[in-house]
């Protein structure tokens, strides 16, 4: 079977058919037949390249992807972003393998990764599209990057994405699909859904799932109802930056910002934006400082210990080291999350919150 024309022709069908409560049962059992089309060509391609891709070492506290089309200003912007010499040059294809650059901000150490540009298609091999979204589904956040002389490049590489089973700034839909030997479909929700619960059981059913309990506890699409049933989409945070916004005047900058509401308008070649990037950059990756104090002598202001929100106790003793956590006893807290100055804390479960200074006893 060729896999791409049948699915190409699935998509234009889907396309082709006006989405309404009477067409909606249709379109989850052709969204179903996709989804059982592009899981065994993944399986046939993957066997066939032996899963070869870009080797990238990950290094710092998070590692950000720049992606884009190519030409679209990525190498530039990352020379300005970390200070690197990744190769630039106002043709396409520069870019031929991933250049790393390390990014020191607020104390954290983010690795920008400046992978070739993809090319339409890549999703289903062309270029080196796959070996390049290969690296996304490793990585901690995506910096989408669209010139701001194409901006009709932004939809195309969202779908790019998106056929690759990466999510882009979404959560993973609270669902929950529990096989079993025999009983059918047995379905249950804690509130109103929009899909009727024959569409979902047709799209399990098209997806060789007969007998199951399923527990929905938001409201979700076809599309989403897929992708738990899959298990294998990535979910990662992005932002969304117009590179090259020198070279168009105010009228179409204006446009750009109202249609596509990116996350910052930069440009490479004068700077311009790239301080607000860095910023941003660092909020989407969510960190937070915490403080370090060894018994009996003052913390260390200078030098915080870079980690995510909602970071626990636990999680703080095993980042210092393995054996910390095995050994802990108890911790005193000062800071946003201490009711007072010094607060005992003996749970290991206890989240801490930005600028806390924790000393950890055991």
């Amino acid at each position: 079977m060729d896999y791409d024309a049948e699915i190409k022709r699935l998509q234009d069908e889907l396309r082709d058919t006006q989405y309404n409560k009477a067409t909606e049962h249709h379109f989850g059992v052709v969204k179903a037949r996709i989804a059982e089309l592009r899981r065994r060509n993944e399986k046939r391609v993957a066997a066939k390249s032996g899963g070869k891709g870009f080797d990238v070492k990950r290094s710092g506290n998070a590692t950000v992807v720049l992606l884009g089309f190519p030409s679209v200003g990525k190498s530039t912007l990352l020379n300005k972003l970390v200070g690197t010499k990744s190769k630039a040059a106002a043709y396409a294809f520069t870019t031929v393998s991933v250049v790393p650059g390390l990014l020191e901000y607020n104390h954290a150490k983010i690795q920008i990764l400046d992978v070739p540009g993809i090319v339409h298609g890549a999703a289903s091999g062309r270029g080196r599209g796959k070996e390049v979204l290969g690296v996304i589904r490793n990585c901690d956040a995506i910096l989408v990057v669209v010139d701001a002389q194409h901006p009709e490049h932004y939809d195309a590489l969202l779908r790019e994405v998106e056929e690759f089973n990466v999510r882009v700034n979404q959560a993973l839909p609270d669902v929950k699909v529990t096989k079993k030997s025999k009983g059918g479909i047995d379905l249950h929700s804690t509130l109103k859904l929009s899909l009727d619960k024959e569409t979902i059981k047709t799209v399990l059913n098209g997806m060789r799932i007969n007998n199951a309990e399923v527990i929905i506890r938001e409201d979700i699409t076809v599309d989403q109802l897929i992708d738990v049933v899959e298990g294998n989409r990535a979910y990662i945070p992005a932002l969304v930056a117009i590179s090259k916004i020198d070279l168009v005047d105010k009228r179409t900058r204006e446009r750009l910002i109202k249609n596509i509401k990116p996350d910052v308008v930069v440009s490479g070649e004068t700077g311009e934006g790239v301080r607000s990037l860095k910023r941003k950059l660092y909020k989407k990756l969510r960190f937070m400082r915490i403080f370090m104090k060894e018994v009996g002598k003052k913390a260390d202001m200078d030098i915080p210990l870079i980690v995510r929100k909602d970071s626990t106790v636990q999680e703080i003793c095993e980042k210092v080291h393995r054996d910390l956590a095995k050994k802990f006893k108890y911790a005193r807290i000062w800071g946003p999350t201490a009711k007072f100055g010094g607060q005992v804390i003996r749970d290991k479960a206890r989240v801490l919150q930005d600028q806390d200074v924790i000393e950890i006893h055991s």
